[in-house]
């Protein structure tokens, strides 16, 4: 597992919206299955998710990858650079910039005066630290694109010249970018139809303009770089300059720029049966994302056909079941058949969405081991859904614990078996089935443990405790910390 996240999300929301119960209801009523989701997804882990049928799981991993679009909160995404995809809206930041960012120091010193009453709050049922929580997500909302993309060019007293400058950068990138993007699927093409002459003198001719599309962005980054030079001696100039961050910010994707990011990101569905077109042959299931992304013009030829069979056998199946359609086979093989569906365009991160609890014991397994063998033959990273703390405990390196649309806990695998801190998490453990011998009795784990630093109100309310506690290297949980200012130091 690297320490390089793959994903960086902070106050992620999904709000669903309920149908009115009359025409004289005038506030729309929400199911909010994800309230305020914050943590990091490392390149090459396994990352699981566990809770109740209910608590926003899989909710979770559909908003993620933007299967389902956030209400709130930002999901960052680090597979691809903004220099790569150049999305749409970053330069509309740019161009916003001395619009917006005037009002920062006014809205900052407000934050700051709610943050007050957030201290001083008991538990999460306290008004002050709802107010606190939609507050800090709408300051993010309004510049938190602003300071990742300018950073320490925001101290200009300028702020015209930094959105020309900007916004000419922005431009000069974009044309890079779409070159590179033409030159890349031109050379995956190329690979996959064995040399086509037709393929190589298409890419030379883009690398003939490519290179004078790069002088001319290297001529305008050049310009930026010295004027911030100019401001390095401004008194706020590293508070602004150590926000700089080169996550694509997946929420602000329009829907062509999240196509483009699509094969990245994939996602292995729970039901082996609805999951299927049962009008599809497994050749047509598995290459359909080969075809919608243009890699592939013909589903007859040849190379088609081999890449899709080699697929085939790396998850376990056939080569003669090409053809065959998804009611020939069992729940074990169906599964196979949606993981090489998932893995068929290369992706960086796969959501295993309750992948193997619509299968028997017995089948299980074999598709975990299948799992872990892809991860480790493709560099993957995963996002494990389940509700079996048996399974995740095997294949996760670090679990999170979600109850009623709210991260509880997360820790280690290991850690989140021999040191659970979360009541809920304990309930969770006590629940799991266990052997003992003839007159042998099993103690369950104590729900709570008296300590000087934190406790736990969320039974009372309903709602995750308001603190986010490291209580040792990489262990979390949601508490209420009895001392915070101390707490905090430590």
């Amino acid at each position: 597992m690297s320490e390089r996240p793959l994903f960086r999300v902070e106050h992620l929301q999904k709000y669903f919206p309920l149908k009115k119960k009359s025409i004289f209801q005038r506030e729309t009523e929400y199911v909010r299955a994800n309230k305020d989701l914050s943590l990091e997804i490392f390149e090459g882990e396994t990352l699981g998710i566990v809770g109740e049928s209910g608590c926003g799981k899989s909710t979770f991993g559909r908003t993620l990858i933007q299967l389902y679009e956030q209400t709130g909160g930002v999901s960052l995404y680090y597979g691809n650079s903004i220099e790569e995809l150049m999305p749409q809206y970053v330069g509309e930041v740019y161009r916003s910039i001395p619009k917006v960012f005037k009002n920062y120091d006014k809205d900052l010193k407000a934050l700051n005066a709610l943050e007050k009453n957030f201290m001083s709050a008991d538990d999460a049922a306290d008004p002050n630290v709802e107010a606190h929580r939609l507050a800090k997500i709408e300051f993010e909302k309004k510049y938190g694109n602003i300071l990742r993309l300018a950073g320490g060019l925001l101290v200009s007293s300028d702020l015209s010249k930094v959105q020309s400058l900007l916004t000419e950068k922005y431009e000069k990138g974009s044309a890079v970018a779409t070159l590179l993007k033409k030159i890349e699927f031109e050379e995956h093409r190329l690979t996959l139809r064995n040399q086509d002459p037709s393929n190589s003198k298409k890419i030379a001719e883009l690398k003939s303009n490519l290179a004078i599309k790069e002088a001319e962005k290297e001529k305008i980054d050049a310009e930026v770089d010295a004027f911030k030079s100019t401001l390095t001696s401004h008194p706020r100039f590293d508070e602004f300059e150590s926000q700089l961050d080169d996550g694509i910010d997946l929420g602000s994707l329009n829907k062509n720029e999240m196509r483009r990011l699509r094969n990245d990101l994939q996602i292995i569905f729970q039901d082996p049966y609805s999951s299927l077109d049962p009008r599809f042959t497994v050749g047509n299931i598995i290459g359909e994302g080969l075809i919608a992304h243009g890699l592939f013009d013909n589903p007859d030829s040849d190379e088609y056909q081999e890449y899709i069979i080699d697929i085939m056998e790396k998850c376990g199946l056939d080569a003669e079941y090409i053809h065959r359609y998804p009611h020939q086979f069992s729940g074990g093989q169906r599964q196979r058949i949606g993981i090489a569906r998932a893995l068929a365009l290369n992706p960086k991160f796969v959501v295993c969405d309750e992948a193997v609890s619509a299968l028997d014991v017995s089948i299980q397994s074999q598709i975990i081991n299948l799992l872990q063998d892809l991860k480790e033959s493709h560099n993957l990273t995963y996002l494990f859904i389940t509700h079996d703390l048996g399974v995740v405990r095997f294949i996760s390196d670090r679990i999170g614990v979600m109850y009623f649309g709210n991260l509880v806990e997360l820790a280690p695998a290991d850690e989140i078996f021999s040191n659970p801190q979360h009541p809920y998490t304990r309930q969770l453990l006590n629940a799991i089935p266990k052997m003992k011998r003839p007159g042998e009795v099993i103690e369950p784990l104590p729900l709570y443990t008296e300590n000087d630093v934190f406790d736990f109100k969320f039974r009372d309310t309903g709602e995750a405790d308001k603190d986010w506690y490291e209580v040792s290297p990489g262990h979390f949980v949601a508490c209420n910390l009895k001392n915070p200012e101390s707490a905090r130091e430590e």
